[in-house]
């Protein structure tokens, strides 16, 4: 047990010296390592954020500079505060951009849920939050909280609403298994499961954090509410008791199934046609009778595939991934 100890402090003794010499003796504010074994970054170290190209960015939130253990090259990985221009994403009223890059609305229902993403061993769903104001035939609706569910955990995320927005307070709430839990605010505070399998990053002082299911998906999320600007451009006559706080997400998918189901899932299928209208100014697709679940934290939709699994088996997936 001593011989391994002293091995690891001597380990890091030698990164400690190779990063100091690397920057002239200033070990940087920021060094991130990557610590998955069988990965080809093992204990490669990257600064941030010199390694981002965002040195001044526009928005307090847009930058998140991290080491992509997955990456072949194990380059820095740079998100910005807009995950609304990329593959995998969701945002607005919400307006996806599927696997295959086409553009298309999902208007869904206000106070009620829908898959995202509907695998047998990942279920992402989504809480839609609206407002209908009069003579309009349908409602304008944003994702409000995200539930995900893998193996025989479950997890969410939500915007809370709030009258009047203020970016100086941060308005994430979070619950693991049923029980919230508490991420300190700060720049790169995380939080880890016990079973190591969840991790949560903040991303930005507040408003922003990114989820990690090792080997399932990584999701980038920021909370935004609906701006004067965008309600003037839409005519959404936004009450002045709601801010409508939302999420904007950016996904990042690792081993779906063919089979795959979901508002967006579907886009990731070998046979996915794409039935939005092209040429027209916002492309809906329907979907939602298919895709409408009882809850948060349900996998009842008429197309959903997820089925609950014991830890182990998740382990042998990631390990099939791997």
């Amino acid at each position: 047990m001593q011989s391994a100890q002293s091995e690891w402090m001597a380990m890091f003794l030698l990164l400690f010296v190779a990063v100091t010499m690397e920057t002239g003796g200033a070990v940087p504010t920021e060094k991130r390592l990557c610590f998955r074994p069988w990965s080809p970054c093992y204990l490669k170290v990257i600064r941030c954020p010199k390694e981002c190209p965002y040195t001044k960015p526009k928005h307090p939130n847009a930058k998140a500079c991290y080491l992509n253990c997955y990456s072949p090259k194990c380059e820095a990985v740079c998100h910005g505060h807009k995950p609304c221009l990329s593959t995998s994403s969701g945002c607005h009223d919400p307006r996806f951009i599927g696997a295959d890059g086409a553009v298309f609305y999902f208007r869904g229902r206000k106070d009620e849920h829908f898959s995202l993403v509907s695998d047998p061993n990942l279920q992402i769903n989504s809480r839609f939050i609206g407002h209908r104001p009069a003579g309009r035939t349908h409602d304008f609706t944003w994702i409000q909280a995200l539930g995900f569910m893998y193996g025989s955990h479950n997890f969410t995320v939500e915007a809370a609403r709030v009258k009047q927005w203020d970016g100086n307070v941060d308005h994430l709430k979070f619950s693991y298994d049923g029980k919230p839990l508490l991420v300190p605010e700060g720049h790169l505070s995380d939080w880890k499961s016990p079973d190591k399998q969840l991790t949560l990053e903040r991303t930005g002082t507040r408003n922003s954090i990114r989820v990690m299911l090792e080997g399932i998906v990584e999701a980038m999320l920021n909370v935004v509410p609906v701006t004067k600007e965008d309600d003037e451009i839409h005519n959404y006559q936004i009450p002045s008791d709601d801010s409508f706080a939302h999420f904007e997400v950016q996904f990042r998918f690792i081993g779906l199934s063919p089979q795959v189901e979901g508002v967006l899932g579907r886009t990731y299928r070998p046979d996915y046609v794409n039935t939005a209208k092209r040429g027209v100014p916002m492309p809906v697709v329907g979907g939602e009778d298919k895709y409408k679940t009882s809850s948060l934290l349900s996998a009842d939709c008429k197309l959903c595939l997820f089925s609950p699994k014991e830890d182990n088996e998740i382990e042998l997936h990631i390990l099939r991934w791997r």
